[in-house]
């Protein structure tokens, strides 16, 4: 090949990598290891530290990751579907999120939602900012939860919620509730699907002993409450 050939061809092969360079929108800067990008499409990112463990994943729906245990991932309890962001610990564990979502039904019925979560080592959330609509109700809050100190049970979270809607099923969840298996609410603050603003305050059974409320029409008040349940004293602007 003589050296005009040689020329050409390697012309060919400089144009050919700008242009793939330029298309991708991708500049390398400061070094061989780091690259600026102007823009960039993708349906996942993960964040891995540099021995390899996976410490943040950014996802699409469809690409929604399971539930991370010690660098290995499993399907999750609850079939998580949905675009967001999972953090994980610096085991490998997953220790929080934010997820959104929303959408018109076939029907015309808006669903939507947003969720801010942080876990208890090896446990489920422990403080959320969360919201909810459906039907036409929205409710919206903060809450912070007590969990228990041994390690989150995913096979029998799994278990229930793989059962079919009904009585058996009903009977399972209300029985980890009372026992306390998953954790017990402690505060909620927000406003309720009856639109009240309010604050829920509960003791360490989960039972709620103070609320405080503001109905739509301003009427307030701040209620004690017994173990059962029921109102032991009232407080309201009118004494």
């Amino acid at each position: 090949m003589n050296s005009n050939k040689l020329l050409v061809l390697y012309s060919a092969v400089l144009t050919v990598a700008c242009a793939v360079s330029i298309a991708s929108g991708a500049v390398a800067s400061d070094g061989p290891e780091r690259t600026s990008f102007t823009e960039i499409d993708v349906e996942r990112i993960n964040l891995r530290e540099a021995d390899g463990t996976l410490r943040m994943v950014i996802s699409n729906t469809d690409r929604t990751p399971g539930i991370y245990i010690k660098g290995v991932e499993r399907p999750h309890p609850s079939g998580r579907r949905t675009a967001g962001m999972i953090f994980l610990n610096d085991e490998g564990t997953e220790n929080g999120g934010l997820t959104f979502g929303g959408r018109t039904l076939p029907d015309g019925t808006v669903v939507g939602s947003g969720h801010l979560s942080f876990d208890q080592y090896e446990q489920d959330q422990v403080i959320q900012l969360t919201q909810n609509e459906q039907g036409g109700r929205r409710w919206a809050g903060m809450v912070v939860t007590d969990r228990p100190d041994t390690p989150l049970d995913f096979d029998l979270a799994q278990r229930i919620t793989s059962m079919p809607p009904g009585a058996e099923r009903d009977a399972a969840i209300q029985r980890v509730m009372a026992e306390g298996t998953f954790g017990r609410q402690r505060v909620w603050v927000g406003k309720t699907r009856d639109r009240e603003s309010a604050v829920l305050l509960s003791d360490a059974m989960g039972r709620p002993r103070i609320r405080m409320r503001v109905a739509p029409d301003g009427a307030s008040a701040i209620d004690f409450l017994g173990e059962d349940g029921a109102v032991m004293r009232s407080i309201t602007p009118q004494g």
